[in-house]
């Protein structure tokens, strides 16, 4: 686990993208979070925040932490780290001025506004493509840029109802439910920074940056997977089932005498082992093939938990793995930050916040490595979510631009 020295520039310790420098215009999450990711790949981020607020997710808790005078919001810690914050009023003469100073200078643009937004800030993606033509605008909306429905306000859970996945979600087909984390943004932020790392690439080629769109709605029809073909191919419509897979049997979660476990029996070989160590009837007729199983569910089930039954998760879990069964257990979050594996893969970061002094956030998800596996080039070194405007002078300076009458204009503006 790296740390960053306090006042350490962030983006500036490495990576892929070292030497990009990417302003982040949004906020909540689905563009702070394709931010972060691009920050962790060693691009300097910028992010401009409004003056006095910031961010609304430094408002959003419990819970808060550090001193009472001046909380900090754990949300906003989950979805900023390698950045660097500056607050601008983006309708004042200032903030327009240093905006596009920063645009000019600037490989990617991140911004969340509802459509039309940015238009009448002046800061179309013609007008910035007008200030630079290698900038590539990331553009991230609700419902999408265009379409009858396009004006709505796009919020996670909203759209994880709008696009079916609570439909999918939950104990049965009357028990919709939200996924536990804010799916719809996260896929959005994962997709906009993927849209971006294209078109760095094709600008390689062109010399020409390029507007790229995303949506929560797109995010969410993306990962539909095999139960939007079930709809789009077949004609069913799916609804939620609980923890069992829709097309695979046994697949899901279990319950034993203590407890519960998971298993995932995928394959007519791991049926035939899975039967054998629990003297199950492989072949009898109901459980002869997977479709024979998904159609008798109910009865694999009820034969998998009367044979479970006989046994403690814990050695439930070593008698799966010895028969060559995927299965695992359900952890709660205290306990996965302590497994061994999550530590071995880098995937919690300490770092060296201002107020708060050293945190412990999730890490980032890539690995990279230089040739083969034998040598680690993956930054391990990251900066702790920015106080608002903590960098702004230091920007502004390096802009070449007055910063007295910056942060006067930034004062009156909050």
């Amino acid at each position: 686990m790296g740390k960053t020295s306090k006042g350490q520039r962030a983006g500036a310790l490495g990576g892929p993208l070292s030497g990009h420098l990417v302003v982040d215009l949004s906020r909540a999450l689905a563009g702070p979070h394709a931010g972060m990711m691009l920050g962790d790949l060693g691009a300097r981020v910028i992010k401009v925040e409004s003056p006095g607020t910031g961010d609304d997710t430094r408002g959003w808790g419990p819970p808060f932490v550090g001193p009472e005078d001046e909380p900090q919001a754990t949300y906003f810690l989950s979805c900023n780290r390698n950045k660097e914050s500056i607050a601008l009023d983006l309708k004042s003469i200032d903030g327009k001025a240093t905006l596009t100073s920063l645009l000019e200078r600037a490989d990617v643009v991140i911004e969340n506004f509802r459509p039309g937004v940015m238009d009448r800030l002046g800061f179309s993606p013609a007008a910035m493509h007008k200030l630079n033509p290698r900038l590539v605008v990331l553009s991230i909306t609700g419902f999408g840029h265009d379409g009858p429905e396009s004006h709505r306000s796009g919020y996670d859970q909203i759209l994880q109802g709008e696009a079916g996945l609570m439909s999918l979600t939950g104990s049965g087909p009357d028990d919709p439910q939200r996924v536990g984390v804010p799916i719809a943004d996260l896929l959005s932020g994962m997709n906009g920074a993927f849209g971006v790392l294209a078109a760095l690439v094709e600008r390689e080629r062109t010399g020409q940056g390029q507007l790229v769109r995303t949506s929560l709605l797109a995010s969410l029809i993306s990962v539909h997977a095999f139960q939007g073909t079930r709809t789009t191919v077949a004609g069913e419509v799916p609804r939620a089932q609980g923890n069992h897979h829709p097309s695979i049997a046994p697949y899901g979660l279990f319950r034993c005498r203590d407890g519960s476990v998971q298993i995932s029996v995928g394959s007519e070989k791991l049926w035939a082992a899975f039967a054998a160590a629990f003297d199950l009837d492989a072949g009898a007729s109901e459980f002869a093939s997977n479709a024979d199983r998904v159609r008798n569910r109910q009865k694999v089930i009820d034969a998998v938990e009367n044979a479970f039954w006989n046994y403690r998760a814990a050695e439930l879990l070593e008698k799966l793995n010895d028969a060559g069964i995927p299965a695992g257990k359900v952890r709660t979050l205290d306990e996965v930050y302590e497994w061994d594996q999550l530590l071995s893969q880098g995937l919690k970061v300490d770092v060296d916040h201002p107020l708060l002094g050293t945190v412990t956030l999730p890490g980032p998800p890539l690995r990279f490595f230089a040739g083969d596996d034998s040598v680690e080039t993956t930054p391990t070194e990251h900066s702790a979510p920015p106080m608002l405007d903590a960098d702004g002078d230091s920007i502004r300076e390096w802009l070449g631009m007055d910063v007295d009458a910056s942060a006067s204009a930034v004062r009156r503006a909050s």
